[in-house]
């Protein structure tokens, strides 16, 4: 890749006005600015991240999958607005993407402030194209890494996102969804919010995953409680709870791989136990 960022041309123009020090572009669209730096090194900006650390030549040198959400997002969007720059408005966008089930409608993503129509529009296209070229549909499912390829993006989220994924009955992929936001406990986490998509989608296994923020894998009594909850649940609709899935960025903790999914107590009598290591195939 060629370091040289700024153009000859303009490198020339700094030439003939006799200055030494920096000649290009600014971020994000501002007009060509020339700067005299008394021969030292080029200045930086304290926001401006490091050439190398900036998102689009991350993409470039370490692929896509190095890249968080709002990174991807923030190359997609190419430029923020006056006050808001582009890593800020790709957040903002996260946060709301992260609040539906399916894909926005373009005028509801336009009323972020900085998006507009233009903004909006590409992301819904984006969003639907990935979907129809490489969406979830169809994967099947063996083991928790399967999974785990489907959530872990959502792992550093500062909420815990509570996630349902539909299986038919190869245990494949119909569909991946969140189903709340923030903390999971028995009040914000019920049985009908989790099965009631996964009856439309005629699922015939469920696989439920949450994040934990705090990058510890160890079951809270909650996470227990909702588990025995939506197991008892799943077997009076007849769907296979397939199994509950607590995930970081580094990894992961499977209920049926460690064998806790089968000896949860009744949702009443719940406590901690041991973790196991992730070994085997149990799907």
């Amino acid at each position: 890749m060629n370091n040289d960022i700024y153009p000859d041309f303009i490198r020339q123009l700094g030439t003939s006005t006799g200055l030494r020090g920096s000649v290009g572009p600014e971020v994000c669209g501002s007009p060509l600015v020339v700067r005299d730096t008394g021969g030292l090194a080029p200045a930086r900006r304290i926001q401006d991240p490091p050439v190398v650390d900036r998102p689009r030549e991350r993409l470039f040198h370490e692929g896509p999958a190095a890249l968080s959400d709002h990174e991807l997002l923030a190359i997609l969007l190419n430029t923020g607005i006056k006050g808001k720059n582009v890593t800020v408005l790709a957040k903002e966008l996260l946060e709301r993407l992260d609040q539906d089930k399916d894909i926005p409608p373009v005028e509801e993503l336009a009323h972020i402030d900085g998006m507009g129509e233009s903004k909006a529009s590409a992301v819904v296209a984006m969003l639907e194209f990935g979907r129809r070229r490489w969406g979830s549909t169809g994967q099947r499912i063996r083991h928790p890494s399967d999974i785990y390829g489907f959530i872990r993006h959502h792992a550093d989220r500062k909420q815990e996102r509570f996630l349902c994924l539909s299986l038919n009955g190869a245990h494949e992929v119909l569909a991946v969804r969140i189903i709340t936001i923030g903390i999971v406990n028995r009040t914000m986490v019920h049985p009908r919010e989790v099965f009631a998509d996964a009856v439309v989608d005629r699922a015939a296994a469920v696989i439920v995953a949450h994040n934990h923020p705090s990058g510890k894998l160890q079951p809270s009594p909650e996470d227990d409680e909702i588990t025995s909850r939506l197991k008892s649940a799943a077997d009076i609709l007849g769907i296979h709870f397939l199994d509950h899935l607590i995930f970081t960025n580094a990894i992961w903790f499977s209920y049926r791989q460690s064998g806790r999914l089968e000896t949860l107590p009744p949702p009443e009598t719940l406590g901690p136990g041991p973790i196991t290591a992730n070994e085997g195939d149990p799907y």
